[in-house]
C-alpha cells in the first residue's frame, strides 16, 4: 500500500483552504512548502505551533519538509545555507516529518556540471553530517531539478551511489526528468530503483515540457508506479501538479484542478490494483 500527499500550498496560500480540500480529496499527509504565501523556513516558532495544531485537528500528517535547500549557485554563501538547513531540521521534527527535499545546486549557466562535481559532493557531505548529528531520525532526500548537479539520472546516480550516508535517498520526480530531454522510465527508473525512497507525481510532455496529469505525458507514471509496487514500495507518492503555474520556485494549481490531478493519480492506481491510503 501506499500514502497519498500533496504540496497543498499548490492548492491555496491558506492553511485551512489546503487542509479542506485534502480532506475533500481523502488525502491525509501533505508536504509542507509553503502556507500564508511563506516559504517554510521562514515561519516563525509560533506559526509552526500553528500548523502542528491545525494539522493535528485535521488529522493530517506531514510526509515530508518541501524545503529549498539546495537551490542556490554552487558558489553562493553556503553558511548561511546551513544555518537554513539547521532551522529546517528544527521545524521537521516540530512537525514530525520524515524526510526532508534537498536539490544539489544550480551550476553556472554554460559552463559544465561535471566540473563541479567535487563542490556539490563536499556540500552534500555536509549537509547530510549536519541532519545526522542534530536530527538522527530524518531522511534527506535530493529531487531530480532542472539545472542542478543532479538534473538528469546519470548524476543522480553519481549522488546517490557515491555519497555513502543511512540519511540519504532519492525522490524520483518523472516531469522533471521530461524537462530535460529525459524519459523517466527508460533512461532513469532502473539505475535509481534502490535508492528511491518517494515520489513526486507530475507528468510532462517531451516536446515541449508542458506539465499535465499524471498518465497524460511522457513520464512513464503508470510504468513506473508497477514497478514501484513489484519491488514492495510502500512509501508516500506526492502530488505536485503544477498545473496552472510551474516556476523555479514553485507550483500552483488550484482548488479545481487539483481535483483533476488527485482523480488521474487514482485512476492509474486504480488500474494496477495498487491500494493506497
Amino acid at each position: 500500500m501506499v500514502t497519498l500527499s500533496a504540496f497543498a500550498d499548490e492548492i491555496s496560500a491558506d492553511l485551512s483552504e489546503q487542509l479542506s480540500v485534502l480532506a475533500e480529496h481523502g488525502i491525509r499527509h501533505l508536504e509542507l512548502r509553503s502556507v500564508w504565501d511563506k516559504n517554510v523556513k521562514d515561519l516563525s516558532d509560533s506559526e509552526v505551533e500553528t500548523v502542528r495544531q491545525a494539522l493535528d485537528k485535521a488529522g493530517v500528517g506531514v510526509s515530508a519538509i518541501g524545503s529549498p535547500l539546495g537551490k542556490i549557485g554552487i558558489n553562493d554563501d553556503f553558511e548561511a545555507h546551513l544555518a537554513d538547513l539547521r532551522r529546517l531540521l528544527e521545524i521537521a521534527q516540530r512537525l514530525n516529518a520524515p524526510f526532508i527535499r534537498i536539490f544539489s545546486f544550480y551550476i553556472p549557466q554554460g559552463e559544465k556540471a561535471e566540473d563541479y562535481r567535487q563542490k556539490v559532493h563536499n556540500r552534500m557531505r555536509t549537509m547530510l553530517a549536519v541532519a545526522k548529528m542534530e536530527a538522527p531520525r530524518i531522511t534527506i532526500l535530493h529531487e531530480n531539478e532542472k539545472e542542478i548537479y543532479g538534473d538528469i539520472g546519470d548524476r543522480c546516480l553519481d549522488l546517490l551511489a557515491n555519497i555513502k550516508a543511512d540519511n540519504f535517498g532519492a525522490i524520483f520526480d518523472p516531469a522533471n526528468f521530461v524537462q530535460v530531454g529525459q524519459k523517466p522510465f527508460t533512461d532513469c527508473f532502473g539505475k535509481l530503483k534502490p535508492f528511491i525512497r518517494y515520489m513526486h507525481i507530475k507528468d510532462a510532455h517531451l516536446a515541449d515540457g508542458k506539465v499535465v496529469p499524471a498518465g497524460e505525458g511522457d513520464g512513464g507514471v503508470p510504468e513506473i508506479l508497477a514497478e514501484l509496487q513489484k519491488s514492495g514500495f510502500n512509501g508516500f507518492l506526492s502530488l505536485e501538479p503544477h498545473l496552472t503555474v510551474a516556476g523555479k520556485s514553485r507550483g500552483f494549481t488550484g482548488p479545481e484542478s487539483f481535483g483533476v490531478a488527485v482523480r488521474a493519480l487514482k485512476k492509474i492506481l486504480d488500474n494496477l490494483g495498487i491500494s493506497y491510503n
